[in-house]
């Protein structure tokens, strides 16, 4: 998100991260999608030269610096990998698991990962609202006529983001800062076993305002088997459920909607 967001500045997320890792947690430090400044680039550098722990890079300077480093990484969704040669180079460059970009397919998942490097994990975003878009503009600060650099951090007011809506009044983006979001709410949560059978390691669930605990735990039950864990989450969720993307169709649709 905006790097000037600072509630929390990089010293305070490595304590954070040694707090994790005491506790057993394998910790990911995430770079920045934008790099906007000098002093962006230099948090992304004392990240990649800690070296304590994993960063997943979310554009390909920061994927330069951790190949130059020689420090194993994860790729992020946001370097659109949407072939097995692109995911081969990033093996190469020392990139040990990846993220799918989060509109991609279950057919198009599984033809990369018929030939994905061998060892190479994949992670995919199974929960949250979609991030479809950055830019170098706040969206947040122009909703409220006010520039980016005297934003007055406006978008704390507004933690799950604003919602956009077309003139026909139904809900189709929100707007988060420099990021555009879907309205609904990505869940996959009805996938798991298709998840499994592709072979995919981990499932990356996007933090909400409230009720997060809820969120794993309902994901926790459906990995486990139970009965009623998407009722469950779907009693939480802060807007309508889609899954459009993972069935090759419109991002907003939802597969239930479809059947119906």
């Amino acid at each position: 998100m905006c790097s000037r967001r600072h509630l929390l500045r990089l010293p305070d997320w490595l304590v954070l991260a040694e707090q994790l890792a005491a506790a057993g947690k394998d910790v990911v430090l995430s770079s920045q999608t934008l790099i906007e400044s000098e002093s962006d680039l230099k948090t992304l550098r004392r990240m990649v030269c800690d070296g304590r722990f994993r960063v997943e890079a979310n554009e390909w300077g920061a994927v330069r610096l951790l190949s130059e480093a020689g420090a194993p990484f994860v790729a992020g969704h946001t370097l659109n990998i949407y072939n097995p040669e692109t995911l081969d180079v990033l093996a190469g460059l020392g990139a040990e698991r990846w993220l799918p970009p989060v509109e991609i397919s279950r057919a198009a998942l599984a033809a990369i990962l018929a030939s994905a490097p061998a060892g190479m994990e994949t992670e995919v975003f199974a929960y949250g609202r979609l991030p479809l878009a950055y830019s170098a503009r706040c969206f947040t600060a122009r909703h409220y006529n006010l520039p980016k650099d005297d934003c007055q951090f406006r978008c704390l007011d507004h933690p799950d983001g604003l919602a956009l809506s077309p003139r026909e009044g139904e809900p189709f983006l929100t707007i988060n800062g420099i990021q555009t979001q879907s309205a609904g709410v990505y869940t996959l949560i009805d996938e798991l076993p298709a998840l499994r059978e592709l072979g995919v390691a981990s499932l990356r669930l996007s933090p909400q305002s409230r009720h997060m605990g809820r969120v794993v735990e309902a994901f926790r039950a459906a990995l486990a088997g139970e009965a009623g864990a998407a009722d469950a989450l779907a009693r939480v969720m802060p807007g309508p459920a889609v899954d459009g993307y993972w069935y090759g169709r419109a991002g907003l649709e939802h597969r239930l909607e479809r059947h119906a």
